[in-house]
């Protein structure tokens, strides 16, 4: 289907494109549910489990959560430092590597098919001679045995694949994830005070506690994490969230006996969370190995160099985003406990509800990956503008859900009054920017796709400018309600980008003027 192009050339069309199909469960459609779906589900879990967190800890008084909201802000900061980066490059690259492997052993195949054609042909002709029709036959036979044996031998050798991309993210996960632990131990209370938190307050004693203890399971979240990356790269979604379901459940198991069980309170909690990142782990290391050569074949097959280059760009990226949340998570806390209860609590319902997103985020980047690789750029239009449109509708949904489900659902996370007045300032706010989120995260994914890292690093770094002048602005003259229109203001920016990218047709998505 095409679309007229703008007087400038520019393919804003591609946002509409095949828009009557958005509900259909076409080939294409269900490719990108059956990878979004699980990916939803397993991105969705963590965050539930925090949730469900919170919710104990709440139990335990306003001061509680305060502090364990800010180590949580400081830690994830430094996860999203080293962990984003490394899973969206390896989603990509193991797509690519996976795919160029896959078109290979075709070609490889179609080779061998008419090798033994055209043997076939040689035997045929030999056949008519009466004098050697024994001698043929047996040789005839003998051929079919070894091309039989050589079928049956590269079944079971594509039981296991060599992706160098998947050993280089191991390395590189275990390495950041022992860094990132070092790093938070030892610089926690230093931490704490930039985040606004003075030697003199309630909330340090516990925030300090909880964050080095949460810290420990740092190498454990990298590793998981970048195991996930390798099975996304495989349209693979569904391992990941059976071993994230498995982890997430066994923390909420423990939490209550841990906190309120062992009376270890904000330590119990950080315990159980620990001990669930181990065991998602394990489980994706035992499902990987049976897939993957995780050993490199040659030290030289590895792709530091590659990882590092496009890895610095998106690092960038992360440290500008997550920089604006952390801002706003620190302005909360000088605000004081209560303020930062009640913005811990929006801030996680926000990012839960916000993260469905990211699984449509993963299908997009995932597809459009292979897509690339292929040269079928048709696909990859289709595909990132089926994702796109899935996911307005989605934050549409979510808009509704959170906005209802919040108002009236608070109660679950605190009785504290106080707290219950600020929330209901910041629901307008995290419900409003549902659709807005929603679009901002799928486009990181279909940029990621053509490995668009460059502009992603650009423009967010620009964004982030702009967004946390308004944090100091909005939260001095505001406060509380302030904090939340800056961010609204930070991802209706981010998806303004993602829109230019696409809709103006630069970049690698040139292709896309071709197609109008």
């Amino acid at each position: 289907m095409h679309y007229p192009a703008t007087n400038w050339n520019m393919p804003l069309f591609i946002f509409f494109k095949d828009v009557s199909l958005l509900f259909k469960m076409d080939a294409l459609g269900s490719e990108i549910l059956s990878i979004a779906v699980p990916a939803a589900l397993a991105l969705a879990a963590d965050p539930v489990a925090s949730l469900i967190d919170t919710a104990f800890i709440g139990r335990l008084g306003a001061v509680e959560i305060a502090a364990v909201g800010v180590s949580i802000a400081i830690f994830n900061q430094a996860s999203k430092v080293t962990i984003f980066p490394l899973v969206s490059i390896t989603t990509s690259y193991v797509a690519e590597e996976d795919t160029a492997g896959r078109l290979g052993k075709e070609v490889q195949k179609d080779e061998e098919m008419l090798e033994v054609k055209s043997e076939n042909v040689i035997l045929d002709s030999l056949e008519k001679g009466a004098v050697a029709l024994k001698a043929q036959t047996k040789t005839r036979q003998e051929t079919i045995n070894l091309t039989t044996n050589a079928v049956v031998t590269r079944a079971i050798t594509r039981e296991k694949r060599h992706i160098p991309s998947a050993s280089t993210a191991l390395i590189m996960g275990a390495v950041l994830g022992i860094l990132q632990s070092i790093f938070l131990i030892f610089l926690a209370k230093p931490l704490l005070r930039i985040m606004g938190v003075r030697s003199d307050s309630p909330m340090i004693e516990l925030a300090e506690s909880y964050l080095k203890l949460r810290s420990l399971g740092a190498p454990a979240v990298l590793l998981s994490l970048a195991m996930q990356g390798i099975f996304r790269g495989f349209k693979d979604t569904t391992t990941p969230l059976y071993a994230t379901v498995a982890g997430d459940l066994a923390n909420v198991v423990l939490d209550p006996i841990l906190i309120f069980g062992c009376h270890m309170g904000v330590r119990g909690a950080a315990i159980a969370h620990v001990l669930s990142q181990y065991l998602i782990l394990v489980i994706l290391f035992c499902k990987l190995v049976k897939q993957v050569h995780l050993l490199p074949s040659s030290i030289k097959s590895l792709q530091f160099s590659r990882f590092l280059k496009n890895g610095f760009y998106l690092l960038g990226r992360v440290i500008a985003a997550t920089s604006c949340v952390t801002l706003a998570a620190s302005l909360a806390s000088r605000l004081g406990s209560t303020p930062m209860a009640a913005f811990q609590i929006c801030l996680q319902v926000w990012m839960t509800s916000s993260l469905l997103a990211d699984g449509l985020a993963v299908a997009g980047q995932a597809i459009i990956a292979c897509a690339f690789t292929e040269k079928d750029y048709k696909k990859a239009a289709s595909a990132a503008s089926r994702v796109l449109q899935m996911a307005f509708v989605l934050g549409l949904g979510l808009s509704l859900v959170v906005g209802i489900g919040l108002q009236y659902g608070a109660l679950v996370f605190t009785g504290d009054k106080h707290v219950l007045h600020l929330i209901t300032i910041g629901i307008p706010f995290v419900a409003a920017t549902q659709p807005i989120n929603s679009l901002a995260f799928v486009f990181d994914g279909v940029n990621y796709g053509v490995s668009d890292f460059a502009y992603s690093a650009y423009s967010m770094v620009l964004v982030a400018i702009v967004s946390i002048a308004s944090l100091f602005l909005l939260s001095k003259s505001n406060g509380f309600a302030g904090i939340w229109l800056a961010l609204t203001i930070f991802m209706s920016l981010r998806a303004l980008a993602g829109v230019w990218r696409m809709g103006s047709g630069t970049g690698p998505w040139r292709f896309l003027r071709d197609l109008c």
